[in-house]
């Protein structure tokens, strides 16, 4: 019986599909895509056993744990999780969060209490939202929509350099859990799989059909804007963001 991961169909996972998909352990497993927000709701419900959950859906996973020694993070300036603006930050007044991530949701929150000194209005959105279009809303954007859309609007605020600047700390927005029912075994070959992957990032993006400019846009997101390694100061500033979100 194959098992089934569940992940982000994000660029940022490319990397770890990539690895999955070109190991051994491709014959085992079946990769189910979907967006942050529902990545941890698979798990509950029974239908994958491992998973790439958004860490503030960690305090809502019962039974699991962290594993391997790979994340989604960033060490600075991520590009993929924006609060994007026609006016500078001082002049916003409110801010569509992003349906697609209850993480990035909650650190504009966190950075607007104890970075920016705001108190915004939060306007909750969903597949079928429309924009609002006053001067003085700004919208939060995560994932590849973010690439796409930051240079249209003059005011860019990049949430992982923000939480660097609160608390000189990378920032960690994934990480990978299982539940007790993997195995010792199955779980090295996962995180091997996960290794060849990001070993292998140039060979990822040419295995998809982007142009070359966006080939070279891609290859320097992944390469210096996101970070994989789960290392301590990651797990530090993973402790730090729950510990926020609890007190919050």
């Amino acid at each position: 019986m194959k098992e089934n991961i569940s992940l982000v169909s994000y660029l940022n996972t490319l990397p770890f599909i990539y690895g999955l998909e070109n190991s051994p352990l491709k014959e085992k497993i079946n990769i189910i895509k979907n967006i942050p927000s529902q990545c941890a709701e698979v798990l509950k419900r029974g239908q994958a056993n491992i998973g790439l959950v958004p860490v503030a859906e960690l305090t809502t996973l019962s039974g699991f744990n962290i594993v391997t020694d790979y994340c989604i993070g960033a060490e600075n300036t991520v590009k993929s999780v924006l609060l994007l603006s026609d006016v500078p930050l001082h002049e916003i007044e409110s801010v569509e969060l992003d349906y697609q991530s209850k993480t990035s949701n909650n650190l504009i929150k966190i950075l607007a209490k104890e970075l920016w000194s705001k108190n915004f209005t939060y306007i909750n959105t969903g597949p079928d939202y429309t924009k609002d279009y006053k001067k003085n809303t700004a919208s939060l954007i995560i994932g590849d929509r973010a690439l796409l859309m930051a240079k249209r609007y003059p005011y860019q605020y990049d949430l992982a350099e923000e939480w660097k600047k609160l608390t000189g700390l990378p920032f960690v927005f994934a990480v990978w859990v299982a539940n007790k029912n993997i195995s010792e075994t199955f779980l090295n070959d996962f995180t091997n799989a996960l290794q060849l992957g990001i070993q292998n990032i140039s060979e990822a993006i040419s295995s998809c059909p982007f142009n070359n400019e966006f080939k070279k846009t891609t290859e320097s997101y992944l390469k210096n804007n996101i970070s994989y390694l789960f290392d301590a100061q990651k797990k530090q500033a993973l402790k730090l963001f729950i510990d926020k979100l609890s007190a919050f």
